[in-house]
């Protein structure tokens, strides 16, 4: 993932890194030395491209928003007070991107009868990335959890698939622990009703 030439995710952690912690590789990213800022990339991409895939359910998708969440990370790196939950922080920025991508998203699906030009054709964007999305959700389950509202489908995965506990899981997501626990609770028993008709045999 390459963009204004901050993030080479494909670049070898630089030698001199591996045990800093995320903070000091913020703060060394801060203090000119991209080196480090390369090094915070390749320790949590993996992880944060799985958790946005699963989240929307599209590894392109994912990649993108993930390269988006480092380079608001890298812009912000002044602001941010070291407490020890950066990566929370970095998992913060990357669900508000795909929350606000899917504001936008809601939206010009309301206004699409409006945009319509005089060969008949829609001209809402992003019509080619829903259909890249959709064509590539195939796994069953995979469509479930993509189906969920997002303030179930984060903490769900974040809990069962990354295996957070729910403090981390609150810091990420701006709410407290018993929030977190009743979403995780509820996006359960929305994804078991989500895969009722697959589990009987009928079409998911």
């Amino acid at each position: 993932m390459v963009k204004s030439g901050v993030i080479r995710c494909e670049d070898a952690v630089s030698p001199g890194y591996e045990t800093s912690t995320d903070g000091e590789l913020l703060s060394a990213a801060r203090n000119g030395q991209k080196e480090a800022f390369r090094g915070l990339v390749d320790r949590h991409k993996d992880i944060l491209v799985n958790y946005l895939t699963r989240l929307t359910g599209c590894h392109d998708r994912a990649e993108d928003l993930a390269q988006d969440a480092f380079v608001r990370l890298y812009s912000s790196a002044d602001n941010y007070e070291d407490r020890g939950f950066l990566r929370a922080y970095l998992f913060r920025i990357a669900t508000n991107l795909l929350r606000s991508e899917e504001r936008r998203e809601t939206r010009w699906r309301r206004l699409s009868p409006l945009l319509v030009n005089s060969n008949g054709h829609s001209t809402a964007p992003g019509e080619q990335e829903k259909e890249l999305l959709e064509n590539e959700i195939g796994d069953v389950v995979g469509r479930a959890i993509a189906a969920l509202p997002l303030r179930y489908r984060a903490p769900l995965l974040l809990h069962e698939i990354q295996g957070w506990p729910y403090r981390e899981i609150g810091l990420t997501l701006g709410c407290r622990e018993g929030t977190v626990k009743s979403r995780i609770h509820r996006g359960r028993r929305l994804l078991r009703h989500g895969l009722e008709d697959y589990w009987r045999g009928g079409k998911s």
